[in-house]
C-alpha cells in the first residue's frame, strides 16, 4: 500500500535530539513531533536556531501545522512547541499522564502557585489509544510508560514515532531511573511497540551512535525484534530489568534535567517573568542525584 504521508527528519548535534515534520501529501496538512529550543546552559540564553528550521520547511512546502506532538516531558532538550505555535499553529499535545509528572516536578521546583499540574498547559491531552487525524490520515497514540510515567508514542501510516522508549538497534533502551520512571513497565511498553507489523517504520527521538557510525533515527520493527541489544525477541523481562537497573544506576544525571523540566511541563513557555521582566529558572541543591563521596 502506498503511504499517504512523508516524513522530514532534523538532526540536533548539540543534543542528539531528532524532531520530525509528518505530512499528509494529499492536504499538505502537518504534524511537529518532538521539536528543540536551542539552550546555552553557560549563559542562560535560549535560541531558535533548531526551531527555524522547522518554520522555514513548513512555510517553504506549504503545509498547515495541526498538531505538534511531544512524546514526553524531556529531560535532555527544551521544547519549542509554544514558539511553533506562535509562528505557525496547531496544538500542541501530550499524553494524558503528564499531569503526574507536572506534580511531581511542581514539588521539586517549589513552582509557582499560579502553575496547575493539571495539564492545561497543553491543547490536548492523549488518552491511551485515541485515535486522531493529520489532514485525511488517521493516527493514534499509544500509551507507552517505563522511561517516564506519561510517554507516548505516534503510530501514523505504517510509521510509529517512539520518543525515548526505544532508540537504534545498537543503542537500544532508554534509562527509567527518572521519577516515575519503571524498567518493568519499559519491557511491557517495549513489546507493544514490537508487537506491531515487522515492516512497521519506527523513527526515534535520539541517537547516540556508536564509534565509527554517522547518527541514524529510523529503523525497523523487525530490525529491532533481531538486532535490538537491549530489546531484541530473546531477551526476556527479567534479563531487562537487571541489566536496565544495573545501567542505570551508573549514568549521569542528563545536563540540561533541570533547566528543560521547568520548561516542558509548561508546553515549552518559559516560567512567568518576575517583576523585573526576566523569566528565571531554579536550580534546587542537594536535591536529585547521588552525592558524591
Amino acid at each position: 500500500m502506498t503511504a499517504r504521508t512523508t516524513v522530514q527528519a532534523f538532526f540536533d548535534d548539540k543534543t542528539w535530539t531528532v524532531s520530525y515534520v509528518i505530512v499528509d501529501t494529499a492536504t499538505r496538512s502537518a504534524a511537529i513531533v518532538d521539536p528543540v529550543l536551542d539552550f546555552d546552559f553557560k549563559s542562560g540564553r535560549t535560541h531558535t536556531l533548531q526551531a527555524d528550521k522547522l518554520i522555514a520547511h513548513v512555510r517553504e512546502h506549504g503545509l498547515t501545522v495541526q498538531w505538534i506532538l511531544e512524546t514526553h516531558a524531556h529531560a535532555d532538550h527544551l521544547s519549542s512547541a509554544r514558539y511553533l505555535q506562535q509562528h505557525l499553529g496547531g496544538r500542541i499535545a501530550i499524553g494524558e499522564r503528564i499531569t503526574q509528572v507536572q506534580q511531581t516536578f511542581k514539588k521539586l521546583f517549589n513552582l509557582e502557585r499560579g502553575f496547575l499540574p493539571d495539564g492545561t498547559q497543553f491543547d490536548h491531552l492523549f488518552q491511551d489509544d485515541e485515535v486522531f487525524h493529520i489532514g485525511g490520515v488517521e493516527a493514534r497514540a499509544l500509551l507507552v510508560p517505563g522511561h517516564t510515567p506519561a510517554d507516548m508514542a505516534y503510530l501514523v501510516d505504517g510509521a510509529v514515532f517512539v520518543g525515548d522508549t526505544l532508540f537504534m538497534p545498537d543503542v537500544g533502551s532508554a534509562r527509567a531511573d527518572f521519577p516515575g520512571g519503571d524498567a518493568h513497565a519499559l519491557y511491557a511498553s517495549m513489546r507493544r511497540i514490537l508487537a506491531l507489523p515487522p515492516e512497521t517504520r519506527m523513527f526515534v527521538c535520539h541517537d547516540y551512535p556508536p564509534a565509527g557510525r554517522a547518527p541514524a533515527w529510523e529503523t525497523t520493527v523487525a530490525a529491532q525484534r533481531a538486532h535490538n541489544i537491549h530489546a531484541r525477541d530473546s531477551i526476556g523481562e527479567a534479563e531487562f530489568v537487571q541489566m536496565r537497573q544495573a545501567r542505570d544506576a551508573t549514568l549521569d544525571v542528563p545536563t540540561l534535567i533541570l533547566p528543560s523540566i521547568q520548561v516542558n511541563i509548561r508546553a515549552g513557555q518559559l516560567p512567568p517573568p518576575e517583576d523585573d521582566g526576566v523569566s528565571y529558572l531554579k536550580i534546587p541543591l542537594n536535591v536529585i542525584g547521588r552525592a558524591q563521596p
